[in-house]
């Protein structure tokens, strides 16, 4: 009982957090936890499209970032293990930068390893959709692309396992 408390209260703090980055764009619609996620689509430094549309039935992680953010420099060994452990049970990962040359970028991708789609987001169209004004903010999507979480800051394993492991779990399974 404690553990689902505990649970309610990150994601309506996650909430509160989301809507307090999210807001002063009249342009862009306000998201809340339970919104359909936004469409995005891009190329990734590799030169392969990407977009959301295309992992239809996968659960997502939208990163935002920063190559001078130390949060990001912290956790992406995170992400990159997570990814690592979770890609066959169809977990994607997309890293967006909206700030960095393309230089920049590619060399923070290969200083940490980084194996899953980067993209440079030069014109902010994807920032934009999901109200990004600050980084680094971490969205989490359902395999229904409905959007259960938004993290600002850091991230750990333990929030990932917390708001991911009933998709991931069952679709490990059944490997």
């Amino acid at each position: 009982m404690l553990k689902k408390i505990a649970h309610a209260f990150l994601l309506c703090f996650v909430l509160l957090l989301f809507a307090a980055c999210s807001g002063g764009d009249s342009g862009a619609k306000k998201l809340k936890l339970g919104d359909q996620a936004p469409d995005f689509s891009g190329t990734d430094l590799n030169g392969q499209q990407v977009s959301l549309a295309g992992y239809q039935g996968q659960p997502v992680i939208l990163r935002f970032w920063s190559t001078d953010c130390k949060f990001c420099r912290a956790d992406t060994p995170i992400f990159n293990q997570y990814f690592e452990k979770y890609k066959e049970a169809g977990l994607r990962v997309v890293y967006v930068n909206r700030h960095s040359d393309e230089a920049t970028v590619r060399k923070f991708v290969a200083d940490l390893e980084i194996g899953f789609p980067v993209l440079i987001d030069k014109d902010g169209s994807i920032s934009t959709r999901y109200n990004i004004k600050v980084e680094p903010q971490t969205i989490i999507i359902s395999p229904d692309h409905k959007i259960i979480a938004a993290i600002l800051g850091g991230v750990s394993e333990v929030e990932l396992k917390s708001l991911l492991g009933e998709y991931l779990s069952k679709n490990t399974e059944k490997r």
